[in-house]
């Protein structure tokens, strides 16, 4: 396989069109989505190893990794830009699993401090 092959198919990968899509038009207002893009690319070769009948041997491996995230649209109506962010469900619901956790182990360790204080007694 080709090093410059593998690099100009990254390349069409890769475009402004992967980034902000093609504008969406409905009824006078225009729709620009966007998103962000991230990849990576890595490779390898195992080194040339002559063979008995003399000829050289190789492999080369490669790949390629990409991902998108949606960050939103930019929305023009009647001569004016506004943007509208999109929003993760997924982080939000995350977030407030992580909160309630927090709450039920905050509450669980002052119930117990509290239920050891009333539990030593005076020694006075």
């Amino acid at each position: 396989m080709n090093t410059t092959a593998v690099l100009e198919d990254v390349r069409d990968v890769l475009t402004v069109r992967r980034v902000v899509g093609d504008p969406i038009e409905r009824e006078g207002v225009v729709v620009i989505p966007v998103v962000r893009v991230r990849g990576g690319l890595g490779g390898g070769a195992e080194p040339d190893d002559t063979t008995e009948t003399g000829t050289r041997e190789g492999s080369f491996g490669g790949g390629m990794l990409m991902g998108a995230k949606p960050l939103g649209v930019y929305v023009i109506r009647e001569g004016k830009v506004s943007w509208l962010p999109a929003v993760d469900v997924n982080k939000l619901a995350l977030g407030g699993q992580i909160v309630a956790i927090a709450a039920i182990l905050a509450f669980g360790f002052r119930r117990r401090a509290c239920t050891k204080r009333e539990a030593i007694p005076n020694e006075s």
